[in-house]
């Protein structure tokens, strides 16, 4: 064993003439294990809602998107995307016609989104575990039906087995609107509410209408055009190999999105707010380490006798000094894993138990309680972090005190 290393140790653990050493030690050693756990509490809470927030945009987004890199539509039946529809990965291939228009429902009007959609869409996504009213379905011989968003329907004061139709209206394609007849530039449908599907999502919910894609064409005056293709993979693809080879099929005409990518920028301003945290916590973690600063002076201070018994038998001046380090080191360290072993414990506790919960009564939130994702390179990046922060702040002090004291 590393000489300096064992000392240090020794000097760690045995009892000193001045149990106010012991005192500081154990409180800097109890500052790094709170901050320690702290920071792993926090990641792993940010890690939770990150993944119930994908759940919530699994339902309603598909595996991969592919859309166009300009304008609003394009010809799904090109060669390039019959080659995508054929690849041996592709298990459901979807076309989607989305665009703006108006809903009027007993004198009430809301503009919405539309998305008209292929008769496998409930296939794709996730849309039946989200319905919390009637069911999902696009027509039958006779009527068209659409899905509506809990925001959108309680705007407009509606909900699923209505007997009266919902009118939409679109503005038609290359027609110059006239003021005395602003009706004639309009197209205009009528569809019965099935279902009312809520994601938690305000942009899907407050906002969508889905309904059979033949609708969709009619009212946009698409014949043929979608404005995005949506795919689900069999079983055991891989997403990104897969999204690679559709890319360079469709070339840099096509935009080919992931469920992350797709929603990009929730993904990073969550991203964003975790790591921030994580910087808040690393400066309460220097300011614990202060404390393992004013361990090793009253240490060296009190070890001076032994330093120069040491010198006597041959040791030198950077061996000793390695000994302060390393006893710094081994607080820090020591603090560290204490942190995380009770971090740990505290969130297979919430897991277990949600003991932090919410305010407000219980259902008013998706889930009652903080969700929790413990990820392994979280712990390792915060044990390193607690090793790096922990030997940068007694590497100067001890050097500083070693040449002015010893």
């Amino acid at each position: 064993m590393n000489l300096s290393f064992y000392i240090a140790k020794r000097y760690l653990f045995s009892k000193k003439s001045h149990n106010t050493i012991n005192i500081i030690s154990i409180v800097a050693m109890c500052g790094i294990a709170v901050a320690t756990m702290a920071m792993v509490c926090t990641l792993s809470i940010f890690n939770g809602f990150q993944g119930l927030v994908s759940t919530m945009y699994c339902s309603f987004d598909p595996p991969l998107k592919i859309t166009p890199d300009k304008g609003k539509v394009f010809d799904a039946q090109s060669g390039a995307l019959l080659k995508v529809k054929a690849m041996p990965e592709i298990a459901l291939f979807t076309e989607v016609l989305e665009d703006n228009v108006l809903l009027r429902y007993k004198g009430r009007q809301v503009p919405a989104t539309l998305k008209g959609v292929s008769d496998n869409f409930g296939e794709l996504t996730g849309i039946n575990q989200v319905l919390i009213d009637g069911e999902f379905k696009l027509h039958d011989e006779i009527n068209n039906f659409g899905t509506l968003g809990v925001g959108l329907a309680s705007n407009l004061g509606m909900n699923a087995g209505f007997a009266y139709p919902l009118e939409i209206y679109a503005l038609k394609r290359n027609v110059r609107i006239h003021i005395t007849n602003a009706a004639s530039a309009y197209v205009t449908d009528y569809a019965y509410i099935t279902g009312v599907f809520c994601t938690n999502q305000p942009v899907y919910d407050n906002n969508y209408l889905i309904v059979p894609i033949v609708m969709a064409r009619t009212l946009f005056d698409y014949p043929r055009e979608v404005s995005a293709i949506e795919l689900k993979l069999k079983e055991g693809a891989d997403t990104n190999k897969v999204q690679e080879k559709i890319k360079k099929i469709l070339g840099s005409e096509f935009q080919v999105k992931n469920q992350y990518q797709q929603q990009e920028t929730a993904y990073k301003m969550m991203s964003m707010e975790k790591w921030i945290s994580y910087l808040i916590l690393c400066f309460i973690l220097v300011i614990a380490a202060f404390n393992v600063i004013g361990s090793l002076s009253i240490l060296i201070v009190e070890k001076q006798q032994d330093v120069i018994i040491l010198r006597n038998i041959g040791a030198s001046n950077k061996l000793i000094s390695r000994i302060f380090l390393f006893e710094g080191w081994l607080i820090s360290s020591m603090g560290g894993i204490l942190g995380i072993i009770l971090g740990l414990g505290l969130c297979f506790l919430q897991q277990k138990l949600g003991l932090l919960k919410f305010s407000g009564a219980s259902g008013s939130f998706v889930v009652d309680a903080y969700p929790l994702i413990v990820e392994f390179k979280d712990i390792l990046f915060t044990f390193m972090t607690v090793l790096v922060i922990g030997f940068l702040s007694v590497l100067y002090p001890v050097r500083y005190l070693s040449r002015r004291l010893l």
